[in-house]
């Protein structure tokens, strides 16, 4: 088979290097039902000439990514080497995001990532639909743990040490005439919470939200995030929230968790070692910071905060009205 033509776009495109498009092309053939290939199958597959398929391949088992068998080709794990920058660089935003499209598109209702920053949850994603609250929720907005779902499941995943000190020094201000204002009453529902796997908090935040919160986990089970799923009252009774809500935010948590593990397994050096993984993952935060004491918590959009999972993104000054 003769090497095709560019394409016209590529052809107006002085930048584009053939090349190297044609040397991905060769890697890309193989797959899980094509580990090994012949000179000739790789060729086909990539739509290249035996003598380019050839000078190719030749490249690749010299620079130690590919290994010739007698004829027969297959990768070596150095190839890993070329998507370790990516899995390197991606943050749990990153990986959260396609997650949470999907469970807004599916339940019409927003979402959310945070992560616990002494007595505050960040946000850290979001994609929303419907506006619910008198503030713009975005990247970096801050709200009280106390009073949010999110802010409850990763409170409930603390240490026992940790939760008696911030039950001891934290202000459980009422911000609606729904808000849990006294330590024990707040205990108690973090004993809750954790029992069950997931909170329910009703207008607590803010008067006609309601939101429903599940934990996300690292690979070695420590509560990393929280994911969560708000509604207005009016809209959906507890009973749905529960009901309609839950199974698709638990399974959304799963596989946010699932990709995070995957891409951290994925991450074996040459030498079989797994570097040290970026906090994205957890393994460098297990537990939150211990609780500032006697610092006020934030109320809806009081001040801006930074996040640990190194965000790459601006952080708004403050959540606009």
């Amino acid at each position: 088979m003769q090497d095709e033509p560019a394409s016209e776009e590529q052809a107006i495109d002085g930048d584009f290097v053939q090349s190297l498009e044609r040397g991905l092309s060769v890697i890309r053939a193989f797959d899980a039902d094509h580990p090994e290939l012949s000179l000739s199958e790789v060729a086909a597959s990539a739509g290249l000439s035996r003598a380019a398929a050839r000078r190719f391949l030749h490249t690749l088992v010299h620079l130690g990514y590919m290994h010739n068998n007698g004829g027969r080709f297959s990768l070596r794990p150095k190839i890993l080497e070329l998507g370790y920058a990516y899995l390197s660089s991606l943050t749990l935003p990153e990986v959260a995001m396609p997650h949470l499209e999907d469970l807004v598109e599916q339940v019409r209702e927003s979402s959310s990532v945070s992560e616990l920053d002494g007595g505050d949850v960040v946000y850290l994603a979001r994609v929303p639909t419907k506006r619910i609250m008198t503030v713009t929720i975005s990247v970096g907005t801050r709200f009280p743990a106390y009073a949010t779902s999110m802010g409850r499941v990763l409170l409930a995943a603390q240490p026992d040490e940790w939760l008696d000190t911030y039950l001891s020094t934290v202000s459980l201000r009422g911000l609606t005439g729904h808000t849990i204002t006294k330590p024990a009453g707040l205990r108690q529902e973090l004993r809750k919470i954790k029992a069950r796997g997931w909170a329910l908090v009703d207008q607590e935040l803010e008067e006609g939200l309601r939101s429903l919160a599940a934990p996300i986990r690292d690979a070695d089970g420590n509560v990393v995030a929280a994911v969560n799923v708000s509604t207005h009252a009016g809209r959906r009774s507890l009973e749905s929230v529960v009901g309609d809500l839950l199974s698709p935010l638990l399974a959304t948590a799963e596989r946010i968790e699932q990709d995070l593990a995957s891409a951290r397994r994925l991450l074996v050096t040459p030498g079989g070692a797994i570097p040290r993984a970026p906090r994205a993952w957890g393994a460098a935060r297990p537990h939150s910071p211990a609780p500032p004491n006697m610092r006020r918590s934030a109320g809806p959009g009081d001040y801006p905060g930074t996040s640990a999972w190194g965000l790459r993104v601006p952080i708004p000054p403050r959540a606009g009205v």
